[in-house]
């Protein structure tokens, strides 16, 4: 069963690329590309929907494999969130029919899907913390709401990338490319991992945890930063640079460094490449759009995803928090990290409701909402100690 779950999950992967192809080949269609009813944006939408199925499927059978809903890791809770993230722009497509909005998205979901394959995605038991029917309701419905709240990041980069002047740098443009990096970085993981990987590199330390006691972790990356009052156990491998405090997941934050230098070095070539900026590349793409209905895709996917956000993140969340720590708050990273998030959606539709924040103000809002997303996703989870640590093992 765990067999066909991972084979499964990799028939969504290919196909979410196969199907970004055919959503951009229907760009070339001038008259359809804001209604997506030429032949290549329906081809499109069709293996989209089986690759969601298959992904759907990866979901059910792991679930039976696992005995629980499969999000208890970060390797699952990934993967279920480009999963409800693909789920978000198949019900927006059926509504607005733009095609766009699938080269925009569907690449965003399968860096998501393969960021998730590159940690241990092996079955095991719950932990007592997480034995309760609150991890189906609060971690799935709260992934839901994110992925909802994501689809606004697409929409509001169609919407940046259509209308800031890419002719002349500017403050708009450079925090436009800081973006495009952000998304390269994210693909640096996944290559430097998958390097790592292949090479089978293996570092193994004997250190002293937060608690004081003493306990051993694996490095499969060369250790920059190094765990604290750290001892190099394995011959022959890289000392690190630095040693970190017990406060600071030493592991994982050396696979942060060594991610952020590998989108470094692709982010170089990539331009080496296009002899421009990434954003401007992407302006061909988009120069026939419609930004009125690209900004109201944005606002109703936050008027949609923000009270289910609301309800699985904090509500749900608070629930969960008293029956096992006996506290609806604790100012734990991940907890806070929810706060923010919501506390910025909620100013996002004040400013927009109140404030007539339309257009441009809205796009970089929704940039900017999915980027805290992304930071409460690998930030939090890769280097913050905290009650929600499991996550990322």
């Amino acid at each position: 069963m765990a067999a066909l779950s991972s084979n499964l999950l990799y028939t969504a992967f290919i196909l979410y690329l196969v199907a970004i192809v055919f959503f951009a080949g229907s760009i070339k269609d001038k008259r359809s590309v804001d209604k997506g009813t030429n032949r290549w944006a329906k081809i499109g939408l069709g293996i989209t929907i089986i690759g969601f199925l298959s992904q759907l499927g990866y979901f059910i059978t792991r679930w039976i494999a696992a005995g629980h809903a499969p999000v208890s890791n970060l390797f699952e809770f990934t993967t279920f969130f480009g999963m409800c993230l693909v789920f978000a722009f198949i019900v927006i497509y059926f509504i607005y029919k733009t095609s766009l909005l699938g080269v925009f998205t569907l690449p965003v979901a399968v860096l998501i899907i393969a960021y998730a394959s590159m940690f241990p995605r092996d079955i095991t038991p719950l932990i007592p913390a997480l034995q309760s029917d609150w991890l189906h309701i609060h971690v799935t419905t709260a992934a839901l709401g994110e992925a909802i709240l994501s689809i606004s990041f697409a929409a509001g980069l169609i919407y940046l990338v259509k209308s800031v002047d890419q002719s002349k740098g500017s403050k708009r443009t450079f925090w436009l490319e800081a973006v495009m990096f952000g998304l390269i970085v994210t693909l640096g993981f996944v290559v430097v991992s998958t390097a790592f990987s292949m090479a089978n590199y293996k570092a193994t330390f004997h250190w002293i945890d937060k608690n004081g006691n003493e306990a051993t972790v694996d490095y499969t990356m060369p250790a920059i930063t190094g765990p604290h009052k750290g001892e190099l156990v394995t011959k022959g491998k890289f000392e690190p640079l630095v040693e970190m405090p017990a406060i600071i997941n030493a592991k994982k934050l050396n696979t942060v460094i060594w991610s952020f230098g590998a989108g470094i070095v692709l982010y170089g070539l990539i331009r080496l490449i296009l002899r421009r900026r990434i954003a401007a590349a992407l302006q061909p793409l988009v120069k026939n759009v419609n930004l009125d209905l690209v900004d109201e895709i944005g606002y109703r996917s936050v008027l949609i995803g923000f009270p289910v956000f609301t309800l699985g993140a904090l509500i749900f969340a608070m629930i969960w928090a008293q029956i096992a720590w006996t506290r609806f708050w604790g100012w734990d990273p991940k907890e806070v990290w929810a706060l923010i998030t919501w506390l910025f959606y909620a100013a996002f539709l004040h400013l927009r409701l109140s404030k007539g924040w339309h257009g441009e103000k809205s796009a970089w809002l929704a940039v900017i909402g999915f980027v805290i997303i992304m930071f409460n996703l690998i930030a939090v989870n890769l280097v913050i100690a905290g009650l929600h640590s499991y996550a990322g093992t």
